[in-house]
């Protein structure tokens, strides 16, 4: 009965959370700009390519020359910043904000430990994160484990936010789908950088709430193994905004003003649905290595329903869901821990690629 209790609490604040975040007036709805219209067609189109074959799977990321720059080092560790230009095709270059075409990352590294003898994870933004430091919180304990963070700042987010954008507000459906499929690039160009370049023996993809949504998108699509950690993530952007709290931080006034097809907000969330279909991570191919997919999802998380995890594990055989007691917010903050060892043991899972001959 207590533990009822406490889940229900748990439930319950992260409605009050929601509530405060995305129902007063302090800053305006997602999509208050609309769909985003021929941008929109275009996403969509780019992202339906994926689905049909695996051939997606083994499409070869396109290569990066970060340049890097040191911020601090000690005797064992060392942080870098680094930038880069998106490696997105111009057409998705041209769809993007100004703002959000070079891409910046933060990178945290042991010191004195050969590459081939170190695993990297790439850890990718949630909603709401804007800056490096809390997933550099996350990774920092792991450096004594020979485990690297690499940190990428998503478009739209931080100092590639857009003028206009107020916030994680994204002005338009457009945008959430631009937002995921340039993340999607970066991150695999970011792997095969640590892989080919930096020479790092193991690899991984992880992220918390939106943030895992595409690193399990990712992880699908990256033609090697890798590790991949989807953390407190629904199997699709619909849970998030068509069922969970976010639908009341949705500007579905200005949603049926823009679609001349739709009357009733009914047809305007259905039209919602199909669109966000395409953030379907079931219908993604299943990734190299299924049995170094760990999800880390909450008992009582008012944002995303039991049901949406367990559908990714019915899409993808051999992968682990593990619970933590609580909530959306609650998890945020308490349960660090159980998403370092759910990422040691996935790492774990990976055989070590061969060291190269100079290093013998």
């Amino acid at each position: 009965m207590v533990a009822i209790k406490i889940g229900m609490l748990h439930y319950v604040l992260d409605h009050v959370y929601g509530a405060f975040m995305h129902r007063t007036k302090l800053s305006p709805p997602f999509f208050s700009g609309g769909w985003g219209g021929s941008k929109l067609d275009l996403l969509e189109n780019m992202i339906k390519q994926i689905f049909p074959t695996a051939e997606a799977q083994n499409w070869p990321p396109k290569v990066i020359q970060p340049m890097w720059k040191t911020v601090w080092e000690t005797k064992n560790a060392c942080l870098k910043e680094g930038l880069f230009r998106t490696p997105c095709d111009e057409e998705l270059i041209n769809a993007l904000p100004p703002e959000s075409h070079i891409a910046r990352v933060a990178f945290l590294a042991p010191k004195f430990v050969p590459p081939h003898k170190m695993a990297c994870v790439v850890h990718l933004a949630g909603t709401g994160d804007h800056s490096f430091e809390r997933r550099l919180r996350l990774g920092g304990p792991l450096l004594k484990e020979n485990i690297a963070t690499m940190v990428l700042e998503s478009p739209f987010y931080g100092q590639r936010r857009p003028f206009l954008q107020s916030g994680s507000k994204l002005l338009c459906v457009s945008d959430l789908l631009l937002l995921g499929r340039a993340t999607i690039e970066e991150a695999r160009s970011l792997l095969h950088w640590l892989d080919s370049e930096a020479g790092y023996g193991k690899m991984g993809v992880c992220g918390l709430s939106m943030g895992g949504v595409h690193a399990a998108m990712v992880g699908s699509l990256h033609p090697t193994p890798i590790a991949t950690f989807p953390f407190l993530s629904p199997h699709s952007a619909v849970v998030a905004f068509c069922e969970g709290v976010l639908k009341h931080a949705t500007a579905w006034d200005a949603l049926r003003q823009d679609l001349s097809a739709a009357t009733t907000l009914h047809e305007v969330q259905e039209h919602m649905r199909h669109v966000l279909s395409l953030t379907d991570i079931t219908r993604f191919p299943i990734p190299k290595n299924p049995n170094a997919v760990i999800l880390v999802a909450a008992t009582d998380d008012g944002y995303i329903p039991k049901h949406s995890v367990l559908e990714v594990q019915r899409a993808w055989p051999g992968s682990e869901v593990r619970w933590v007691t609580g909530g959306h917010v609650s998890s945020f903050i308490l349960h660090n821990g159980e998403f370092r060892r759910a990422i040691m043991d996935g790492l774990n899972r990976l055989e070590w690629k061969e060291a190269p001959l100079s290093s013998l």
